[in-house]
């Protein structure tokens, strides 16, 4: 019999030949159904046998209900559920009780009634999965595992509930951006290949051999022409692609709140997002604190070591370097004769710290690319420290990092650069061991007055440090060719509890700005052309200022539901190394597919 659907629901029809109608969710049931005859379906989630009673958990993904089976008010029925398995697809009809006081269940909604069973009846039996979608609560399967069989990992609660932030995120995104008279309009997804940075996904194209398409890494471009165009205002959830080495926040496709306005602003740019991030998070009931805090880059590197600071915690990096410029000990006075610096962190609570516990911070900085560690103590009695200075000069450098009784100073002497990373890292790795980083707390700041270019050492050229669209600030515009790295950005980053969530700019909108900064990283007027014409031919049609932003999705979704990886709130994920363990993909084709494109397999030395 074809299975006919009267609504949403949906209609099924029964081992009987006869067609049931859901009349309710699992986890729709109160007392005040009480006495309502009622057609339940969905997954046995787990069952109890007590001889003449059984009870099934039956679960969807709105809830569960406990189903009582008593045999002799219903002996077919109870000799089903006899025979049921966990994961098993059912249909229950029967009535509804309120439960007795005392077995009131208050950790499901549903705790309060139960459904006495009339029939039960097999829709699908289920092999045994190869782990327990009920129970949560032991050992869990490796991710391997969980992404190989993801439609029964889907069926857990905690992946549940991860998609229904995420459609309900979703959801506000666009109510919001509508309120405020944005357009979602979508742009391509099989585009022209011209990579700055990440490397593209190649498409070939079968009508025109020989050539290629590629999946967009952002809709940049097309958002910038939409602005041209006279879409003043445009937003696009998109889907985006990067063939790149991955990690826990990083998969090859990914989804962003694509963003861009006219005439804007950067300050206009943090008024449109803040009071769209605090309605999400909201959505986790969590209240924030608006305005963020702006941090310029130069500033967050040497007061935390990175362009991604954390806030939840102190331990703020301070230049101790004229406080121990006299002191003769060897690591400081290379640091400081070859024009590098000291700086130290005060650890809140951390005079207690043993021999053993130093010397794991120290072989940290040392693979971050220091020389060392040294150390103030400031217990209890007099400063204690390897450094040859008295007990007053110790207790007066660590009040000056911040230290009080009972903390510890953390020194680092070095280049700059590194001993701003490498106590960036150590910072990090305490909050994380003290458990300081409280998932609780959400710490947005901006970080702005990024540099314009970076040197790339590799390729003996600048390069763009967000991407080269990005217009220089007005009063760096002449150093463009004289002193590339003096110039900075109108770029900022959205930073939440140490994770980049988000980053903007304003855009370039003249012609020739654009290719000054095409030139300063090294791409000629032909390539530029080549690449970018169609760019640089729009500027001449009277090109709006305009600027946006882009919020990473996944990893917004993932702070919000408490979780450390992306892959847990994507339904279908693709492993560390871009492998999809249920499709088994990246798969070959066939020589019939690869001969039609006019493609030939190569492969590379040692494969």
């Amino acid at each position: 019999m074809d299975v006919v659907r009267s609504d949403e629901r949906g209609m099924i029809p029964s081992a009987c030949g006869e067609e049931l109608v859901r009349t309710h969710t699992c986890g729709e049931l109160r007392p005040e159904h009480a006495g309502a005859r009622v057609i339940l379906m969905g997954w046995v989630h787990r069952r109890r046998d007590l001889g003449p009673l059984t009870f099934l958990d039956l679960r969807d993904r709105y809830g569960i209900t406990q189903i009582v089976c008593d045999e002799q008010r219903a002996p077919e029925a109870h000799a089903v559920a006899k025979h049921v398995r966990s994961e098993y697809v059912i249909a229950v009809i029967g009535t509804v009780v309120r439960r007795a006081p005392e077995t009131v269940n208050p950790k499901i909604a549903t705790g309060e009634i139960e459904v006495v069973a009339e029939r039960v009846i097999v829709l699908n039996p289920a092999k045994t999965p190869p782990f327990p979608v009920e129970d949560e609560r032991g050992s869990p399967p490796s991710e391997e595992v969980r992404l190989k069989y993801r439609y029964l990992d889907l069926r857990r609660p905690r992946l549940q509930r991860n998609l229904i932030l995420r459609h309900r995120a979703a959801l506000a995104v666009r109510r919001y951006f509508d309120r405020h008279g944005f357009l979602e309009i979508e742009t391509p997804m099989l585009i022209k290949s011209t990579p700055e940075g990440a490397r593209d996904f190649i498409v070939p194209s079968r009508l025109h051999p020989g050539k290629f398409y590629a999946l967009p890494q952002s809709p940049q471009l097309f958002k910038q022409l939409l602005m041209v165009a006279g879409f003043d205002r445009y937003f696009q959830i998109v889907r985006c692609f990067r063939d790149e080495d991955l990690r826990a926040d990083r998969q090859p496709e990914f989804t962003q709140i694509d963003v861009e306005m006219s005439f804007a602003t950067p300050e206009m740019i943090f008024a449109l997002i803040e009071p769209l991030i605090e309605e999400l998070c909201l959505l986790v009931g969590r209240e924030i604190v608006r305005p963020f805090p702006r941090l310029p880059f130069a500033e967050a590197i040497e007061r935390y070591g990175t362009d991604k600071p954390d806030l939840r915690f102190g331990m703020e990096l301070v230049d101790v370097s004229s406080w121990l410029r006299d002191v003769e000990f060897a690591p400081y006075r290379r640091a400081l004769d070859g024009g590098g610096v000291i700086k130290g962190i005060a650890v809140r609570g951390g005079a207690k710290y043993s021999r053993k516990r130093l010397d794991e911070l120290t072989d940290i900085a040392r693979r971050a690319g220091l020389s060392g560690l040294t150390w103030v103590k400031l217990g209890e009695g007099e400063a204690t420290s390897a450094l040859a200075l008295g007990p007053a000069r110790l207790e007066a450098l660590a009040r000056a990092v911040g230290a009080e009784r009972g903390d510890l100073v953390l020194i680092a002497a070095g280049p700059r650069t590194v001993v701003n990373q490498a106590l960036g890292l150590l910072r990090v790795e305490i909050a994380r061991r003290e458990g300081w980083a409280d998932g609780t707390e959400f710490r947005f700041v901006w970080i702005t007055d990024f540099p314009m270019f970076e040197w790339d050492p590799d390729e003996h050229r600048w390069s763009a440090v967000h991407h080269p669209f990005t217009s220089p600030r007005d009063e760096d515009v002449d150093r463009l060719e004289a002193d590339p790295a003096s110039v900075r950005a109108k770029a900022y980053d959205l930073v939440l509890n140490g994770v980049e969530i988000g980053g903007g700019s304003i855009r370039i909108h003249r012609r020739d700005v654009q290719q000054r900064v095409f030139r300063v990283i090294g791409l000629g007027e032909e390539e530029a052309r080549q690449k970018f014409g169609f760019l640089l031919d729009a500027f001449e049609y009277g090109a709006p200022p305009h600027g946006g932003i882009a919020l990473g999705f996944d990893r917004l979704i993932m702070l919000l539901a408490g979780e450390t990886s992306i892959r847990e709130v994507i339904a279908f994920p693709k492993t560390a190394s871009a492998t999809d363990l249920m499709l088994d993909s990246p798969s070959e084709v066939s020589p019939a597919q690869l001969e039609e494109l006019g493609l030939t397999i190569i492969s590379r030395r040692g494969e």
